[in-house]
């Protein structure tokens, strides 16, 4: 079977964004939704509507985010729309908070943990969705890309502590922290599934590999990075490109990787790519191709 293409690059530049998703030479068609991380009111490390203007603005799309499962500046929409003004993603581009008039559900036959996903209602307006994920650590599911775009970003409120209380219809905020780690991982993994069969083919990644604190931006305070940059990253296989940003970082040489993978490594962030991996919505074998 023929491995998976990640495509790769050194330079981190907004032209460079295009230019990795064009070397994909997939033209995401209709209604374009652009997943991003809006980032958490305080947090210093999420990536700015500007680095990402010439990409969404190829693809002629919209930014969508749903709202957060825990208390902060992004668990409504009234103070999510407030947030996304704040952080100038509405002065760039039309923003649609995707869970704002409720969720739909989408069915996962053959879920691990979970079968069925709560999604932003939205959803079904686009046609196409393009995932741009800033690579990092992450609390809970010890790495964010483009898996945990697919899942918990994608994910209504509702959806959201679904996922965290690894299916539970009536999970408390407590109950999301007081679950089996490698179920909540799965049921990451089984969530993802069912946005990537949701739009097949129409859909891509790219995550970006710079600011890389052991934190994600859902932190108001999170820690500084804690590596240097890497580069930029392109796909259509989620596993294959969240697998290769990982492979980068344990073949760095930065004095600081060893405190990433240890995040990464402490919270088991690797059994969600083996999960999405047995699910079949990609491959963890993948040609790594460069792009100067």
């Amino acid at each position: 079977m023929e491995k998976a293409k990640v495509y790769f690059t050194r330079e981190l530049t907004p032209a460079s964004v295009v230019k990795m998703y064009e070397v994909l030479n997939h033209e995401l068609k209709g209604k374009v939704a652009v997943k991003v991380h809006s980032g958490e009111k305080g947090n210093q490390n999420y990536l700015h509507p500007d680095f990402f203007e010439p990409i969404v603005k190829r693809v002629n799309g919209t930014i969508v985010e749903c709202n957060t499962a825990y208390d902060g500046a992004r668990d409504t929409t009234d103070k999510h729309i407030k947030l996304m003004a704040e952080h100038e993603w509405s002065k760039y581009f039309d923003v649609d908070i995707m869970d704002s008039e409720g969720d739909i559900t989408l069915d996962i036959a053959n879920g691990k943990v979970i079968k069925k996903n709560y999604v932003g209602s939205h959803l079904n307006n686009y046609d196409s969705m393009l995932v741009l994920s800033h690579f990092k650590g992450h609390p809970m599911g010890g790495y964010g890309g483009a898996l945990k775009q697919l899942s918990i970003g994608v994910a209504s409120s509702k959806g959201k502590r679904y996922i965290h209380c690894t299916g539970a219809e009536n999970g408390s905020y407590e109950d999301m922290f007081h679950v089996d780690q490698d179920k909540f991982l799965e049921a990451m993994a089984d969530a993802a599934s069912s946005v990537v069969n949701h739009f097949k083919p129409n859909i891509a990644y790219i995550n970006v590999m710079c600011n890389m604190s052991v934190d994600c931006d859902c932190c108001n305070v999170a820690e500084d990075p804690c590596m240097k940059d890497i580069g930029i990253l392109s796909s259509l296989d989620p596993v294959a490109i969240d697998q290769a940003c990982i492979d980068l970082v344990k073949n760095s040489d930065d004095p600081g990787r060893d405190h990433l993978l240890e995040r990464i490594n402490s919270r088991h962030g690797m059994h969600t790519i083996d999960a999405a991996n047995d699910l079949n919505i990609g491959s963890k074998e993948y040609e790594l191709i460069e792009i100067e």
